[in-house]
């Protein structure tokens, strides 16, 4: 019975950004208790990953009412603010608003398809129509509503646009615009477009709906017209895949389980049905993990007695000898580019296949023995007619290596191999002629990396677990690198002080500072601390990946904190005053801004001094503005410095009347002249 998993399965790109942005923020938390964060509804409608979170720290809070309760009781009480994640559904402007009102740190990781479609409704006039395809009580339409300043009306239904608009005939008369949300059914879109130009004289539609939702369930729909049974994998409340199951339905007989244990349970009078001749096609939503994808695919596979051989299986098939496995001692003979030959001391030539002398394929025959070599090896096959024995050197060597590797089960004892292959959910790490399978989540490489970084790569890695029946072991990297950092903090935790420096890479970037790695230990330097001028975020000054050169401003060993500053003495614009301008310096100025008793002017980014009205003109003027305007550049002159208070007193007076004196003394130059002719 074929069980075909449909390619596009799974979590989408928002999706997938939201989830592994929770995990990045976990793992750099440096809060010692759960929870870590806090995202504003659970962070993707599937209740697996959602409870697997929560394990780690990052608790979901139903309302921004409840959030912002949590939050100030935490600040009452002396307790650091806990981050905030904003989930791909989005949110309404006014959770912005309250979050940076109340100075609360956040993570936005809106999908950028969602975003999209906000910018939209914020963009439309006054007086404008908003037309929405979806769901009102999904968070996606509720946020996109809470960016929108017009009338805006939703609709799950051509049907119902229909019936909406004859209802309220003024609206048909708006100037409209009409989105969907990214999730919508592509097919009850189609019918929405058609009806709304009917009904809609002056109207913009923008397709919003997500490029994978449309691959998604069209590719579902061509797999359910060609099997007899669909399993559409999902979370109860997720609208996506409600719709996968709306449209498979048509097609075929369709089951929508959480779980592969609901194959067991609740469906089971549907999967009694199917048998080993039948069709069986498998989709799951976007908020669906892959490794439920495949335990369904599994438990499918099991009620219909597949015999598919599994990875493990094959792995112990490889290392079973066709005879009794005798053990021999063999002198090599010769050296081909593909295998070698050897003497076993009988009447029969001897030879060993290069894909049973060594795993690792970017090995050659040379490189292992030389002629004269003895080796022991392990009979696979006895052709007497011919006169020849095949044997294996790699498994001989896997059966005293996994029984090393056997031993190193647990202990934390580090091996080291070379990635030979990228498998499905990992990579296979070959030491002491053993592959050991390393999953993808114990790599230590990202997400969204791929682990084909790490082919003909050494590793170091730790045995997490062995079968010996099936001569299966599993490793981490992860666990390596976990214990490298450890021993890196408790370096750093050992020699840091307040004032030392270091250079650091920028690891990350919130709303309120940048998270720097020292090398093992982050520390974060906030926004304030980055530039002397004043800036709107801390993006504006350093991106992610920027080594800076930074400072211990603070230490807070109980928690594990590390403050860091970043802004250099010799950078501060007073102290560039002091060294480069002094009293009765003549400077070029523009205005900045301007109040009734003077106007403002920069002489130098982060310094502005004052003209006061009566410094300003010769003449008496009624306010600044009779004589200057805003980003006007003018001469003026430094008539007083007050570093203590940073206060600077500028004159454009002065300088006229300078002016004024050497014309009047040229004047007298010239009637001296004249007389004396």
């Amino acid at each position: 019975m074929p069980v075909t998993v449909a390619k596009t399965a799974g979590f989408c790109f928002g999706v997938r950004r939201a989830v592994d942005t929770v995990y990045e923020q976990l793992q750099c938390s440096s809060l010692p208790t759960s929870p870590k964060l806090f995202t504003l509804g659970e962070i993707i409608h599937n209740s697996q990953v959602v409870d697997e979170l929560k394990s780690l720290g990052a608790i979901p809070v139903p309302s921004l009412e409840e959030l912002l309760e949590q939050e100030l009781s935490r600040k009452q009480q002396g307790l650091p603010f806990v981050p905030v994640i904003i989930r791909s559904h989005g949110v309404a402007r006014k959770v912005y608003e309250a979050l940076e009102q109340n100075e609360i740190p956040y993570i936005d990781a809106t999908c950028p398809n969602v975003q999209r479609i906000q910018k939209i409704a914020a963009d439309q006039p006054e007086g404008a129509l908003l037309l929405i395809a979806g769901d009102s009580n999904h968070p996606e339409i509720q946020g996109i509503m809470g960016h929108c300043n017009v009338t805006c009306v939703t609709f799950q239904s051509a049907e119902e646009l229909r019936n909406l608009t004859e209802k309220h005939a003024n609206l048909s008369k708006m100037t409209s615009v009409m989105v969907a949300q990214t999730t919508f059914n592509t097919s009850e879109w189609q019918k929405c477009v058609e009806t709304a130009k009917n009904l809609y004289t002056n109207l913009k539609i923008f397709d919003t709906i997500c490029k994978a939702t449309l691959m998604r369930q069209t590719e579902a729909a061509q797999l359910a017209e060609v099997s007899d049974f669909m399993i559409v994998i999902g979370g109860r409340h997720s609208s996506n895949t409600k719709k996968l199951s709306d449209i498979c339905g048509r097609f075929c007989t369709t089951i929508w389980v959480e779980t592969a244990r609901e194959l067991l349970s609740g469906r089971a009078d549907v999967v009694c049905q199917i048998d080993a001749g039948s069709r069986v096609g498998v989709t799951a939503g976007a908020s669906t993990p892959v490794r439920i994808i495949k335990e369904v695919q599994k438990t499918m596979s099991e009620i219909v007695k597949e015999e598919e051989m599994s990875f493990e299986e094959m792995l112990n098939q490889s290392f079973k000898s066709t005879y009794t496995g005798e053990r021999v001692k063999a002198i090599v003979t010769g050296i081909a580019p593909n295998e070698i030959t050897v003497d076993i001391g009988t009447k029969h030539t001897g030879y060993v296949p290069l894909s049973e002398l060594t795993s690792d394929p970017s090995l050659k025959p040379e490189d292992i023995v030389k002629k004269g070599d003895e080796i022991e090896l392990v009979v696979l096959r006895v052709n007497d007619v011919e006169g020849t024995v095949m044997l294996s050197k790699k498994r001989l060597d896997a059966q005293a290596g996994f029984e090393k590797v056997m031993a190193a089960a647990g202990t934390g004892e580090v091996l080291s191999g070379t990635v030979t292959d990228v498998v499905k959910g990992g990579v296979l790490a070959v030491t002491e002629g053993v592959k050991v399978f390393i999953p993808a989540s114990l790599s230590g490489v990202s997400k969204n990396e791929p682990l084909e970084q790490l082919l003909k790569q050494k590793v170091d890695f730790v045995i997490r677990e062995v079968n010996e029946k099936r001569h299966r072991a599993v490793g981490s990297i992860k666990d390596v690198l976990k214990e490298q950092k450890k021993a890196l903090e408790e370096k750093f935790w050992s020699e840091v002080e307040v004032g030392k420096r270091y250079q650091g890479v920028v690891k990350s970037i919130t709303s309120y500072g940048a998270f720097v790695d020292l090398g093992g230990v982050d520390g974060m330097v906030h926004i304030s601390e980055l530039s002397w001028l004043r800036i709107k975020h801390p993006s504006d000054v350093v991106k992610v990946g920027d080594v800076l050169d930074v400072y211990v401003k603070d230490i807070d060993v109980e928690n594990k904190k590390i403050s860091l500053g970043y802004k250099k003495t010799e950078d501060n614009p007073w102290e560039v005053l002091k060294r480069d301008y002094e009293i009765g310096s003549v400077v070029t100025a523009k205005v900045v801004s301007m109040t009734a008793f003077g106007a403002f002017a920069q002489i130098i980014p982060g310094v502005d001094g004052l003209i006061h009205i009566s410094q300003i003109s010769n003449e008496r003027i009624n306010k600044p503005q009779d004589v200057l305007t805003i980003g006007q550049e003018v001469q003026v002159k430094i008539t007083d410095i007050d570093f203590d208070k940073k206060r600077v007193s500028l004159s454009m007076k002065a300088l006229l009347d300078e002016n004024a004196e050497e014309a009047s003394e040229e004047a007298a130059e010239e009637v001296s002249e004249e007389t004396a002719e």
